[in-house]
């Protein structure tokens, strides 16, 4: 053989292993969904179990990898499953939200595929159908940077997932009859840190650590609607990461985090060596509800103390002064809210104000919790498919929802809510709460910047008191009582986005809606094809496909 066939030979080889290795890697999981008995308050309740587990299994993945769940439904429901915080770029079919996706059938099973893009960061997935979420169904996802992206800090000697969440004793179908009969949700009977309360018989600990190392903690909070400061005995946190952006890294003793969000911490293991509290507890209620957990050093000589648990802060203004604590860390490379948005976002045109405002209404003698006066409804035809096989006019209407909520109009009207976004416009979005409670919001398919916070109504003046410059890119924010919340984000990302309470109650009865972003171009290059596994329901059953997008 001549070296020139050798040589042919290797190249061939090596563009044959190329071509292999060139699509990013998978991650294959099964889940079988069912319900299983757990005690987590002393008291046997039917909760929702992933693979016998509860909360369920970690998803561990690196950034641009393609995740693969294949979920068995063994309930005797409709189920789906949402990945919050994921922004599914140019595929909202994979979002997994009833305006998205037709549901998964008792006793059927279907296949998600969606790729966890240029995200670093703590996330969690949870089941978006009814009031499951009460019953669990969810658990932690993890995205780690790729070798090539460097992070803002190093190496961890162990990470730690840590699920924080309100709790009922109700059964998540009890609570749905309860929402359904127009009577509200009242304050959880408990909470619990990964499952677990810290009043159980025998407890273990929770996370296990050695003296002179540093650790990661990811902190979801994953419940119905309790904001909850999460906090360390005798330790401090320095927060490095929140909802797949890197922060500037303050160290903090403790942390509110409200329904939706999650935080990035480390931790390091710098205290004698013994065992120390880890509380999670209800903020904002008159009655303080918690959960702990044991952290526990190597060669630990003693229990801790529950004469020096630590305390929560008091009051609304603290929790105000955090959040303007944040800042977003300019100098990292990863992670960004790459390719959408901008690192100059203080510097773009808006284009359009959206000014939404939550309301409590009744209709029919029953509570509904509202936005602009319209309580969202979902149909039986997902609102994606019904734009997709350009049937929406069977369906819903758009835009019901003005830009400004109406005067003096205290009647709501019950309906499916989908707001209309030009492709790759600048939107202002306001959240006016002139409640006494705190509301939290949450979009789908993107991040956005929380510019401004203040008090009252807002107003165009209230734009001179925003952050421009280093105000942390997330997915999901709060607005205190009687006060505004203002975020900036570009619409880039083509599909239909639920733009919800992150409150399940609130948003079960009402508090959310859909936008509808389409690229004129219909190019492959902007939104994908439905895919070919999606399933069909309602009005589209037995419709021929709509021409396929152009290719890029």
């Amino acid at each position: 053989m001549t070296r020139l066939s050798i040589t042919l030979i290797l190249l061939l080889s090596f563009l044959g292993l190329s071509a292999v290795y060139a699509e990013d890697p998978y991650h294959y999981f099964t889940w079988h969904v069912s319900y299983g008995t757990i005690s987590p308050l002393g008291k046997p309740q039917k909760a929702i179990m992933i693979n016998k587990e509860f909360p369920g299994p970690v998803i561990n993945c690196s950034s641009n990898n393609n995740i693969v769940v294949n979920v068995f439904n063994d309930l005797d429901e409709p189920l789906l499953f949402t990945w919050n915080g994921i922004q599914h770029r140019k595929n909202s079919w994979m979002d997994g939200m009833p305006g998205t996706n037709c549901p998964i059938q008792p006793g059927k099973n279907w296949t998600y595929h969606w790729q966890a893009k240029d995200q670093i960061g703590t996330y969690f997935y949870f089941p978006s159908t009814g009031m499951q979420k009460a019953a669990g169904g969810f658990g932690p996802m993890r995205v780690h940077s790729r070798d090539l992206i460097p992070v803002p800090y190093f190496p961890a000697a162990e990470e730690f997932d840590v699920l924080i969440h309100d709790w009922y004793f109700e059964s998540h179908k009890e609570i749905q009859k309860t929402l359904d009969a127009g009577r509200l949700l009242t304050r959880p009977d408990g909470v619990l840190i990964n499952g677990k309360s810290g009043n159980e018989d025998n407890v273990k600990p929770m996370f296990n650590v050695e003296a002179g190392k540093t650790y990661i903690f990811r902190v979801c909070n994953v419940g119905l609607k309790a904001s909850l400061n999460f906090r360390m005995q005798s330790h401090k946190m320095k927060l490095v990461e929140m909802e797949g952006s890197h922060t500037v890294q303050n160290t903090y003793d403790s942390i509110d985090v409200h329904v939706g969000q999650c935080f990035t911490v480390m931790v390091e293991a710098d205290q004698e060596e013994s065992d120390y509290y880890i509380v999670a507890s209800t903020r904002f209620l008159k009655e303080v509800e918690r959960a702990t957990a044991i952290l526990r050093y190597k060669g630990s000589k003693g229990k801790p103390s529950s004469s020096v648990l630590p305390g929560a802060p008091v009051g609304w203004e603290w929790s105000l002064n955090q959040w303007r604590s944040f800042r977003w860390n300019l100098t990292a490379s990863a992670a960004r809210p790459n390719p959408q948005g901008s690192y100059h976002y203080g510097q773009i045109n808006i284009t359009r104000t959206i000014k939404l405002v939550n309301s409590r209404i009744m209709v029919d003698g029953k509570a509904r919790y509202a936005l602009n006066g319209i309580s969202h409804t979902d149909p039986s035809t997902p609102v994606k498919l019904a734009e997709y096989f350009n049937a929406s006019t069977k369906v819903f209407e758009y835009n019901l929802l003005s830009d400004e909520p109406p005067k003096g109009v205290k009647a709501g009207k019950i309906a499916p809510s989908v707001v209309s976004a030009e492709f790759r416009t600048f939107i202002e979005i306001v959240f006016e709460n002139p409640e006494k409670s705190l509301q939290v919001y949450h979009l789908d398919g993107y991040s956005f910047f929380p510019a401004g916070m203040g008090p009252g109504k807002w107003t165009p003046a209230s734009r001179k008191t925003y952050n421009n410059l280093d105000t942390v890119s997330r997915h999901t924010v709060q607005v205190y009582q009687n006060s505004w919340t203002a975020i900036l984000l570009t619409f880039d990302n083509a599909g239909m986005w639920n733009l919800r309470s992150a409150a399940w109650d609130r948003h079960y009865l009402g508090q959310q809606l859909y936008i509808s972003v389409v690229s004129p171009a219909r190019s492959l290059r902007d939104e994908y094809n439905m895919p070919e596994i999606s399933m069909r329901c309602g009005k589209v059953v037995g419709l021929p496909l709509p021409p396929s997008y152009a290719p890029a």
